[in-house]
């Protein structure tokens, strides 16, 4: 079509559309001299190949999507030649618009660094004044400042009961073995509620379901740890400044539409009960369990969560 990469990518959003008989670009879906609407220039050029492509392999048209694979560039090697129907589909796709690089390739070109977007988010992210040292230290994102890190969310590990605290480190640098202010979300600055100060166990990288150990983790980056899941719930701010406010929690746009009230049938066992709804909040951001004192001096807790589909 001899037209620039850049300005391809442009006609590929919005009102825009591709008038084959008299090779011209328009902002209008049915211009003069068309009988039929013109499709926009997204369909025509990225989802109806896909979609001829698909629908070849899954009808076994053997020269068609051999046609269209030699002209993409698709080369299948060794066994892969023989997938025929859905195997073959997905195997296609992995070859020639790999998801996982695809995605990674457009946040590395798309997204601005944290260096870069803490400097303008830093009023969103942070709970204090934007004039101290904390808000100053998210806003700048070096590794040799003071640390700020929210923790998101708790993630199960292979030792039963214990979970990993998985966050985003602002500024600063997180290291095994460093002393820590670990606030919940409860925290106000001056005040002791909600607030412990622990040396962190180990510091894990997580790569999908694999984890390895690392000595520290820099700010910009994500990062589990080990040894803060006793003294956070679900979320929480670590730091190293004695003055910081807390990092904001995040907020969800969903609410509990399921509320269950739950007690032991036996007395004997409340503490497992205890144990397993704590398990449960930490492990869901979405359910939220607190007990409460019946009337018959019992504990009861109602369990509030939202139903998600896979």
């Amino acid at each position: 079509m001899g037209v620039e990469k850049k300005k391809m990518m442009e006609r590929l959003w919005g009102d825009s559309f591709f008038n084959a008989k008299k090779k011209v670009w328009t902002n209008v879906m049915q211009p003069e001299g068309c009988t039929e609407p013109l499709p926009r220039a997204f369909c025509q050029f990225i989802m109806t190949p896909i979609n001829q492509l698909m629908k070849a392999i899954m009808n076994d048209d053997k020269d068609k999507y051999e046609k269209m694979m030699l002209t993409l560039g698709i080369v299948l090697k060794g066994d892969e030649k023989a997938l025929l129907g859905k195997p073959l589909m997905k195997r296609t796709m992995q070859i020639w618009i790999n998801a996982a690089d695809t995605l990674l390739a457009m946040i590395v070109t798309q997204l601005p660094s944290p260096r870069v977007a803490q400097k303008y988010r830093v009023e969103n992210l942070y709970e204090g004044p934007m004039d101290d040292e904390a808000a100053n230290a998210i806003r700048s994102c070096t590794a040799d400042g003071p640390l700020m890190m929210y923790i998101s969310k708790m993630v199960p590990t292979p030792d039963k009961g214990r979970f990993y605290a998985f966050g985003r480190v602002f500024s600063g640098t997180v290291a095994t073995g460093q002393k820590v202010r670990i606030q919940g979300p409860f925290y106000k600055p001056g005040g002791r509620e909600d607030l412990n100060i622990k040396n962190i166990q180990r510091t894990v990288l997580m790569m999908g379901r694999a984890t390895e150990q690392i000595a520290d983790v820099p700010c910009g980056n994500t990062v589990a740890l080990v040894g803060v899941d006793q003294y956070l719930l679900k979320s929480g701010t670590l730091t190293t400044l004695e003055n910081a406010h807390n990092i904001a929690d995040m907020k969800y746009s969903v609410s509990p539409v399921v509320k269950v009230a739950v007690k032991p049938k036996d007395g004997k066992d409340l503490p497992k009960l205890v144990d397993g709804l704590k398990k449960l909040s930490k492990s869901d951001p979405w359910s939220f369990a607190p007990l409460r004192r019946a009337a018959s001096t019992s504990l009861r807790a109602v369990v509030s969560c939202t139903w998600r589909s896979a």
